[in-house]
């Protein structure tokens, strides 16, 4: 089972939510992710949550690359 510190990922005040609550927060929850970035993110692609950015193509594409990277 996967798990993932929540702590490190995470403003402080989402760190105790739930992961429903937590994938339908904006992208500012995540740490380092600010307020204007996820302007930013929502102007550029239409990404507005958490969800919305783990599902954008354009991520899973570059994820995708980087594990065929690491697979070599």
């Amino acid at each position: 089972m996967a798990s993932i510190d929540l702590d490190k990922v995470l403003d402080k005040t989402w760190a105790d939510k739930s992961l429903e609550e937590i994938l339908a927060a904006p992208v500012a929850a995540l740490k380092g992710v600010s307020d204007r970035d996820g302007e930013l993110l929502q102007e550029a692609f239409g990404v507005k949550t958490v969800a919305d950015l783990a599902d954008l193509k354009y991520v899973r594409w570059a994820q995708a690359l980087a594990a065929l990277e690491a697979a070599k």
